[in-house]
């Protein structure tokens, strides 16, 4: 690991920044964790994106063994300059400037959903590991792009997708791969629904806000008091596919972790949805499909956030706050020799840091995000051209439709691209 020495221009900036009125409390074990390690034996995380998400996750890893924070990275001054205050680094108004740093290990993206992928990628040719906020990338293309560039950089990524370091999360996921319900022969998937309007009145952009930066590779579009806070980088499809990824993200992950039904030859996905034709935001909700994996039917809904496996002996559902079964019986089977054991894990963000230590898999690894993300892309491109789609996941492309093919890229603002 590299060993990181906070320079006198750091802490100055660190002092500087400390009367910003903005919400970080110092905890007790700021820089770092609470079980000092070794400065050769830490890892060096710069943190991209400091707002509601990147707050929780830069406490988060303060608290992990052997990480250390050094650098904080976004187009809003009030939230770099608060996180740089908390962890005394530096702070950067263009994520490039700290990419560029010699003594950064790894990468916490936790930007608008637009930018995962770019800054993910570009830190992966910058030699950086990576941990990224769920969902992934805007596209297909750039899911695909994405496991490319960290497969060629041989960096380690680990998703977002918190559910794989829940204890009962794991255990439902071993009990369904090891056969207790049977063959699996339906899925049901439920994550919280999307929404319409939003303000379309253009005002002033704040002084301290790089507005141009904040979209980036996104088409440029007037300022408005809802475009750059939630749910508006959720809900605009410049942004995101809104929760049919944004939430969607986690059940569907749970259900790619769960069972391997999608990677049997092609499938189909098709359903309604909802598109908001006036306000701000456009993204779809109230969506309603139905994917066949061969013979594994699944359904994807709108409500609250679970995923069901049914099979002949009966079901399990998961649940982030929760697990449930019939029969309940199920839930007091043990895991034994001869069944599937999935990577245990009891934080996301302490995983990724082991991970980079030693150069292995995290229990959240690129494959997988890509796997579950695609799902979601479908499913809005299935809504939006009105009809079925068929997709090929050993080729990774739609079959026979050229319209919706061309659905599964996004141009890219200038001077941005990948």
């Amino acid at each position: 690991m590299h060993v990181h020495r906070l320079t006198r221009r750091a802490l100055l900036k660190g002092a500087a920044a400390a009367g910003v009125a903005a919400p970080w409390v110092v905890p007790s074990t700021a820089l770092g964790n609470g079980e000092k390690s070794a400065a050769s034996e830490r890892v060096t995380l710069g943190h991209i994106g400091a707002g509601g998400r990147g707050r929780g996750l830069l406490r988060g890893f303060m608290q992990c063994r052997d990480a250390q924070p050094v650098a904080v990275a976004d187009p809003k001054q009030q939230n770099r300059e608060g996180a740089a205050t908390l962890i005394k680094g530096e702070a950067y108004r263009d994520f490039r400037e700290l990419l560029a740093r010699d003594d950064v290990d790894a990468v916490v993206v936790a930007t608008p959903d637009h930018w995962h992928v770019p800054i993910a990628v570009y830190a992966a040719r910058a030699g950086k590991d990576a941990y990224v906020e769920k969902p992934l990338g805007i596209s297909v293309e750039q899911d695909l792009l994405c496991r490319k560039a960290f497969r060629e950089a041989k960096r380690v990524f680990q998703y977002g997708t918190q559910q794989r370091s829940m204890a009962h999360c794991r255990f439902g996921c071993q009990l369904v791969r090891s056969g207790r319900i049977g063959k699996v022969e339906r899925i049901e998937v439920v994550a919280p629904n999307g929404g319409s309007g939003g303000s379309t009145k253009e005002i002033p952009v704040p002084p301290s806000f790089d507005y141009d930066m904040w979209l980036g590779p996104a088409p440029w579009a007037p300022y408005t008091a809802d475009r750059c806070k939630p749910p508006g980088t959720y809900w605009i499809y410049d942004y995101s596919i809104g929760y049919l990824a944004g939430w969607g993200a986690h059940p569907l992950d749970i259900m790619v972790w769960g069972s391997d039904a999608d990677l049997a030859g092609p499938y189909t996905v098709q359903g309604t949805g909802v598109i908001p034709t006036e306000g701000l935001y456009n993204t779809v909700y109230d969506w309603d499909m139905k994917i066949q994996m061969a013979d594994v039917e699944v359904t994807f809904k709108p409500g609250g956030d679970s995923t069901r496996f049914i099979g002949p002996d009966g079901w399990i559902e998961i649940r982030r706050g929760g697990i449930a079964a019939d029969p309940p019986s199920l839930l007091k089977s043990k895991i034994g020799p001869g069944d599937v054991r999935l990577m245990e894990s009891r934080r996301q963000d302490q995983n990724f840091i082991d991970a980079v230590k030693s150069r292995s898999d995290p229990v959240s690894p690129i494959e997988d995000a890509v796997r579950s993300d695609v799902i979601s892309h479908l499913c809005d491109i299935a809504v939006r051209t009105g009809r079925k789609i068929t997709w090929d996941p050993q080729r990774e492309e739609i079959v026979d439709d050229p319209e919706a093919s061309k659905m599964l890229t996004r141009p890219m603002r200038d001077p941005w691209t990948l």
